[in-house]
């Protein structure tokens, strides 16, 4: 369901317009090296765990070395201080979680919830390549569940993009389409077989179908990896106004809705902030960074916003 818009666009997204966000995938970071005004600042930063280390080597202590990575054991066995040597993981895997669901079909200014979630996704995977890491996605609607496997590659941030964009051009508000709120845990349950250790777990989406069992996913993925979440939502799901009758259109057909209704407007607000508040929990209790996305403004503006002007960042 979507409103109309003012400008006629926004409500699909094109491969062309999301390739060209690799210009725009610059300015923030996914590491826990961030400004003050950043959420991954703070309590935050100490959850996110950057890149992988692996065990190098034993060697004896010599003067400047970190006095952290002393073997105690082994100091204490052979009488000699021994520190233990780690070298930085050469690249990480990123999974994108991409929600493309008839949920995700809805604005009401600028933009669709699914546009939105589009870009983010375009921005995160180029932002990702370009500091050699690698990525791969979980591409879902109310239908099925496109995985592409991760690559460190160009050809294969265009192969996420191609399959959000199929996904995206696919919806539509016709009631004929079956909305299915379980493919949020179906695809959690996905990742949380193939994200195994020092991943970064993104999922994009408005939050529909959130519940107990989602819970019990994120719990065992941040077990073992980081996970962000990109809440999408639309500033008519926040505060719908009493405006009267609003009519919410797509090529399909048309459906009219009385905001004066205070019942309507109240529902509206509680599923928002019942979603919100899941939200919020999750990221009190996980240490989960959290970025709330709306439809009324670039997308690329809000993610510098929250992650901060990390301009000189070489790494996610």
């Amino acid at each position: 369901m979507t409103s109309s818009f003012r400008n006629g666009n926004g409500v699909y997204v094109q491969l062309d317009e999301l390739a060209k966000l690799q210009h725009k995938a610059s300015g923030f970071s996914f590491l826990p090296k961030q400004p003050i005004h950043s959420v991954l600042s703070g309590r935050h930063a100490s959850k996110l765990r950057g890149r992988g280390l692996n065990f190098e080597e034993l060697r004896c202590y010599l003067p400047g070395d970190d006095t952290r990575t002393i073997d105690w054991k082994v100091t204490a066995r052979t009488r000699t201080p021994y520190v233990r040597v780690y070298t930085e993981e050469k690249d990480r895997t990123v999974w994108l979680l991409i929600d493309q669901r008839v949920s995700m079909f809805f604005g009401s200014a600028e933009q669709m919830k699914s546009v939105v979630a589009a870009e983010v996704a375009a921005l995160a995977a180029w932002r990702v390549l370009s500091v050699g890491d690698r990525v791969g996605a979980l591409v879902f609607n109310d239908l099925d569940i496109a995985m592409v496997p991760p690559h460190r590659s160009r050809e294969r941030v265009m192969q996420i993009l191609k399959q959000v964009v199929q996904k995206n051009q696919a919806l539509s508000a016709d009631a004929g389409l079956k909305h299915d709120p379980g493919k949020l845990n179906e695809a959690l349950k996905q990742v949380s077989h193939l994200a195994r250790h020092d991943c970064l777990v993104c999922l994009i989406t408005d939050g529909d179908g959130l519940n107990s069992e989602t819970r019990r996913y994120i719990t065992r993925l941040s077990e073992h990896n980081d996970v962000l979440t990109a809440f999408i939502y639309d500033p008519l799901e926040k505060d719908l106004p009493a405006v009267g009758r609003l009519r919410f259109a797509d090529d399909e057909g048309q459906l009219e809705a009385d905001t004066s209704n205070r019942k309507l407007r109240a529902a509206f607000q509680n599923e928002f902030e019942r979603k919100l508040e899941w939200m919020k929990s999750a990221s009190r209790c996980f240490s989960i960074p959290l970025l709330p996305l709306h439809t009324a403004r670039p997308v690329s503006e809000q993610i510098r916003d929250l992650l901060g002007h990390h301009l000189s960042t070489k790494r996610a």
